[in-house]
């Protein structure tokens, strides 16, 4: 009962020329074609991506490079901080 029919394509040609008109009916035929290209190779890159890479060789243990440890640096006095300002009794102000 809910079938297409042959009519209802033929309709629905019909709303879709009077809508974008005979001039824009290849360059919207056109747009989508790239559009549903593009889709497609977007989905077959992601099938790709889900697939386990293999390496063709299994990697090479490199020896760990020991660097003897540097001199420490001449050590700067520590920075001190300002006086905190008048009437400051070190604690934090309730929140509202």
């Amino acid at each position: 009962m809910n079938a297409l029919k042959p009519w209802h394509v033929i309709v629905l040609l019909v709303v879709v020329l009077l809508l974008f008109g005979a001039k824009r009916l290849p360059d919207l035929a056109k747009s989508v074609g790239e559009s549903l290209k593009i889709f497609k190779s977007e989905l077959k890159d992601l099938t790709e991506d889900d697939k386990p890479s293999t390496p063709a060789t299994p990697p090479v243990a490199t020896p760990p490079v020991v660097t003897p440890p540097a001199a420490a640096p001449d050590t700067a006095p520590p920075a001190t901080l300002p006086p905190p300002y008048e009437g400051f009794d070190g604690s934090t102000p309730p929140r509202t």
